[in-house]
């Protein structure tokens, strides 16, 4: 694949307090594996790092994490612990000197970059034996009991979500791989929410937002919102969701 997307595409301003109390936080074992296989843990870079899901787990295996994300908005997001820099910078353009990072890692967001911009960046900027790791996850299941209220809302989302999203449902399949590819291990992105927090995940997602703009303010998930508590009962409950998960795993070669 040459390119995943044009320059930055804003998907993601307008939903950011949203996104940022509402999105998934990854598995510890995630972070564990990417600490291993990098050659040292001095400085990891996060590209595309929102408001900081992904950053926190890194924080606490490397010793300074560089998170970057083109949306000031989203970094205003932001929050991790003091070895952690945010920055308002693209993927594509990275401020870190040549061949200074541990490990690149990106999660959930590789989908908006310029590709072939972006791996030259990790190519300039990791180490030799550096490792790059990408993640995303795929949508949302719920229990049986809310199957049918999530898909009425997913399908009617659905034509608002723009073209990049096709390949996280393909699990960034056919990407053009910069490296030679690294085993990862299988990892379950699993949470326990109440019913406000789904309902505040959906309302994070940059279809819905679209969906409101194009339906003059019309709210689909405002819109669900009674037939999502008749099927939950006690929103107050916390009840299991879960994404399929998906890694990629390239080292540099030393």
């Amino acid at each position: 694949m040459a390119s995943a997307v044009a320059p930055f595409a804003d998907h993601f301003s307008a939903v950011a307090a949203d996104y940022a109390g509402a999105r998934p936080e990854y598995p510890d074992a995630l972070f564990a594996w990417i600490a291993s296989a990098a050659p040292a843990t001095a400085l990891a870079w996060e590209a595309g790092c929102g408001s900081g899901q992904a950053t926190r787990g890194l924080a606490r295996q490397f010793a300074r994490v560089h998170a970057t994300d083109p949306s000031a908005a989203q970094v205003a997001q932001a929050r991790g612990p003091a070895n952690v820099a945010f920055l308002v910078e693209p993927g594509e353009r990275c401020s870190l000197p040549d061949a200074s990072a541990d490990a690149v890692c990106v999660a959930q967001a590789l989908h908006w970059f310029d590709l072939p911009a972006f791996f030259g960046e990790c190519a300039r900027v990791l180490k030799p034996g550096g490792v790059l790791v990408a993640w995303g996850y795929q949508d949302i299941e719920v229990p049986a009991a809310l199957a049918a209220v999530n898909d009425t809302l997913q399908a009617a989302i659905r034509p608002c979500w723009p073209a990049q999203r096709t390949l996280v449902d393909q699990a960034y399949a056919g990407f053009d791989w910069p490296f030679p590819a690294i085993r990862a291990p299988g990892f379950e992105l699993r949470a326990q929410w109440t019913l406000p927090r789904l309902l505040g995940y959906f309302s994070s997602y940059s279809a819905t937002q679209r969906y409101r703009d194009v339906r003059g303010g019309e709210d689909p998930v405002a819109a669900l919102a009674p037939a999502f508590a008749d099927a939950w009962g006690d929103p107050g409950t916390l009840r299991d969701v879960r994404w399929p998960m998906f890694v990629h795993a390239r080292r540099k070669p030393a």
